[in-house]
């Protein structure tokens, strides 16, 4: 019957890939296999039996209230256009620095990663704004793209980041129960907060690798990586002044949120809420606060939040079904015999959720995945804390590496014609080796991800 769990995930995962909405597929295909295995008497119905306070648990969780909060905050900063003005500020700043356009669009998108945490949103963004102009300044087009893609997707890592939210939920609840199999029965949490400090060091670093290669690309290569030639309308007095009104606001609002979390005095739903008041009142002070804005956000602050619940919901289905299949003891078995022990299945999950990333986004692989390796690999002496950021940055190194990366589709939809998507593949990889050393670092030396929040803690 064990082996009928397997069976179960890998038809579940086709049926993901049909393009049918996830949700739904989740829900469907949980409840039909249930039903075809208890025809044949190897799953019991009554593991079902839960699935309602499993919901009910699910939609009164803390933690998750912040989800549409940080959404909506997300969304209205989008429209009030501060990446436009961060842009174009910065580059001024950076003119004489080689690459100095480079520069400011990775400092611009790891401003708008901690102010938005919507990496899709960010890709675009920065597509639309920065692509052309980095083009137009004579910028190699593969160098140009890959960056757009790179900086675009430090929402994935950078706090207050979406991901990082979900995946705290998840793997507190996966700790919570390799304690209670190893008889702890006081046993310790992992809150979205520790996620958040455990994150800080690593998107700082990453940003810094992202910032070193392209000051080194253009110290090397300096016709590919030109100067930033600033138009003479655009040579005006002011530029301290401009520079404090664009830059000043979102970094306030990303004090104000990230601060009241690290420093235990507000949870994630009370910041969220925070930032949500916070973008309203700079879309409001930049005069971007219309009344069709205000309902193109709260529409889609609904939508988006609406697909993220819905999967929670087939989610939880789909783990009963396979928990109810004797799921859980195969995976213990098979990660927990291999030689190696920790490092061997950490190796293994990591590739695995590498290769999911690929054909599935972010949510479903943390709901779907993470709580039925988490709770092994936490047994072998995993911190939550060094898993959640190991997987955090794993989902965006997938969420860029072609053929499939999420990110590449993004950019080749706003993209010039001009480039080609060839070009787009190509670009990325040198920030691919990046992120990948950036995860060998992690794994090497665990502290980058833990010193902070126990810090934080004592």
């Amino acid at each position: 019957m064990e082996w009928l769990a397997l069976v179960f995930f890998a038809l579940v995962l086709m049926a993901v890939m049909s393009g049918f909405p996830v949700a739904f597929v989740l829900a469907g295909v949980s409840l039909l296999f249930a039903l075809g295995a208890a025809a044949f008497g190897v799953f019991d119905m009554a593991f079902l039996n839960s699935l309602p306070s499993r919901i009910y648990t699910l939609m009164s969780n803390s933690s998750l209230m912040a989800v549409p909060l940080f959404i909506f905050m997300g969304l209205m900063l989008e429209k009030s256009k501060i990446a436009d003005q961060l842009l174009l500020t910065l580059a001024q700043v950076f003119k004489d620095v080689r690459g100095g356009l480079g520069v400011a669009v990775i400092l611009v998108a790891a401003l708008l990663a901690a102010s938005t945490g919507l990496v899709g949103a960010t890709v675009v963004m920065l597509g639309l704004l920065a692509l052309p102009t980095m083009l137009k300044q004579g910028y190699c087009p593969r160098l140009a793209s890959g960056l757009v893609c790179a900086s675009g997707s430090l929402g994935q890592i950078i706090p207050p980041s979406i991901i990082l939210i979900l995946l705290a939920d998840v793997l507190a609840n996966a700790y919570q129960q390799a304690q209670l199999k190893q008889g702890i029965f006081a046993p310790e949490t992992v809150s979205v907060g520790d996620l958040f400090a455990g994150a800080m060091i690593p998107g700082l670093l990453l940003v810094a690798l992202y910032l070193l290669y392209v000051i080194g690309r253009a110290y090397l290569h300096p016709q590919r990586v030109p100067a930033f030639q600033v138009d003479a309308a655009d040579k005006q007095a002011g530029l301290l002044k401009r520079v404090l009104q664009s830059l000043l606001p979102p970094l306030a609002l990303i004090l104000l949120v990230l601060g009241s979390i690290l420093g235990g005095l507000a949870t994630p739903s009370e910041a969220g809420a925070l930032g949500a008041l916070g973008a309203l009142v700079l879309a409001l002070i930049k005069q971007q606060l219309r009344l069709s804005t205000l309902k193109e956000v709260l529409f889609n602050t609904l939508k988006l939040t609406s697909m993220i619940f819905m999967i929670f919901i087939g989610a939880a289905f789909f783990s009963l079904v396979f928990r109810g299949l004797g799921g859980d003891e195969l995976m213990h078995d098979l990660l927990g015999q291999l030689p190696g022990g920790l490092f061997s299945a950490m190796l293994l999950v990591m590739l695995f959720m590498f290769l999911l990333g690929f054909v599935l986004d972010f949510v479903e692989i943390t709901y779907v995945v993470v709580p039925i390796v988490a709770p092994v690999l936490f047994m072998l002496g995993a911190d939550p804390i060094w898993l959640g950021i190991m997987i955090a940055i794993n989902l965006q190194t997938a969420f860029l590496t072609p053929p499939f990366g999420f990110a590449l589709f993004y950019l080749r939809g706003v993209a010039p014609a001009s480039l080609s998507t060839l070009d787009i593949y190509r670009g990325v990889w040198p920030f691919i080796m990046l992120q990948l050393m950036l995860l060998a670092l992690i794994a090497a030396w665990p502290g980058l991800a833990t010193w902070l929040p126990h810090l934080l803690q004592t």
